[in-house]
């Protein structure tokens, strides 16, 4: 090889490098960058948006989002979905409910908001692995009505007022200026992040993500990894509802009704993939902010709730689309299809 076409070589593989980097960078920095816009246009169309108690009500808002977000990446990384978040949130406040009003302790409600999350969460897992089910599509939706069903049984459809101390300082409290809500929420963003990355479970659920099938021949248990995937999506659901319940001081059986489009929106958004194996815990905090300050922006702007329905699908299909052209989806789609 002469010496003029090594050097047009390795030129071509410094530049494809170069571009990888700066496709990588802007895959990372593309929520920020998105918030960053949001916040400017914002800021000049509307004089309420930047003053502290908005920005405060924001973040509250952000919060439960953003627990439901951890849960929805999970079952993303694994390829899955779950459609049931809103409804597993909702009907983990109304059992917290129902043993609050028979007098147990506050904590013991604070443990059945929890422990009840998760074991609705596990639900979808076994529904999926024991009943061969071919995609959790199917099993949160079906448990998506299950559980909102139930939560309208045991309220007859009404809303309980009034929670404990101890959940509405969860919520609704501050310290100095900081919700604690907010505390909570970096708190277990961080545990998540070391558990993603420094546990084998963490990274046999991106593993199973990457290739189920290499994963089972590398002696993967996959059917464990999903019900641990849905089990711990159900608790963040129960974390959710703990922090909604303080915040508005109250349960309501209709609770996280469409929550599931956020938190999708949230993920694909923050750069997780919906083919799996991909994606990480502060671009689905990034996303869940920025959806939290899409809302806020369309509240402020005074858009109708039936238009906000329309951006955010719009965002949804939008998100999703950016995937699809990121990981060479059309390529990948066309070769399943031959």
């Amino acid at each position: 090889m002469s010496k003029s076409t090594s050097v047009v070589a390795e030129g071509e593989i410094s530049g494809k490098s170069t571009f990888s980097r700066i496709k990588e960078i802007l895959s990372k920095s593309g929520p920020l960058v998105a918030l960053l816009i949001m916040v400017i246009f914002l800021s000049f169309r509307t004089r309420s948006f930047l003053s502290v108690e908005n920005i405060i009500n924001v973040l509250r808002q952000a919060a439960s989002n953003s627990m439901v977000a951890i849960g929805m990446m999970l079952a993303i990384l694994t390829g899955g979905i779950d459609l049931s978040v809103g409804s597993t949130m909702a009907l983990s406040m109304v059992l917290m409910s129902r043993v609050l009003i028979a007098g147990w302790h506050p904590v013991l409600g604070i443990v059945v908001c929890l422990g009840g999350g998760c074991m609705l969460g596990l639900l979808n897992g076994l529904a999926l692995t024991k009943l061969k089910l071919p995609h959790p599509f199917i099993s949160t939706m079906g448990t998506q009505n299950i559980f909102r069903g139930i939560c309208l049984l045991l309220t007859g459809g009404t809303p309980i007022s009034g929670m404990p101390a101890v959940v509405k300082w969860a919520g609704a409290s501050r310290l100095g200026i900081i919700p604690v809500s907010l505390v909570l929420v970096v708190f277990i963003y961080i545990l998540f992040g070391i558990f993603l990355g420094h546990t084998p479970l963490g990274r046999r659920i991106y593993a199973v993500g990457g290739n189920r099938e290499t994963a089972r021949l590398a002696g993967v248990s996959v059917d464990f990894t999903l019900c641990s995937v849905y089990a711990l999506s159900g608790l963040m659901c129960g974390v959710a509802g703990l922090i909604l319940a303080g915040r508005v001081d109250a349960v309501f059986p209709m609770a996280g009704l469409a929550w599931e489009s956020d938190a999708i929106a949230a993920v694909i958004i923050g750069g997780a993939s919906f083919f799996g194996g991909r994606g990480t815990l502060m671009g689905a905090f990034s996303g869940g902010i920025l959806i939290a300050v899409l809302r806020n922006g369309l509240n402020l702007l005074r858009i109708t709730p039936d238009m906000q329905t329309v951006v955010l699908g719009s965002v949804i299909i939008l998100a999703v689309f950016i995937d699809v052209v990121r990981n060479g989806g059309f390529t990948r789609i066309r070769k399943r299809t031959v």
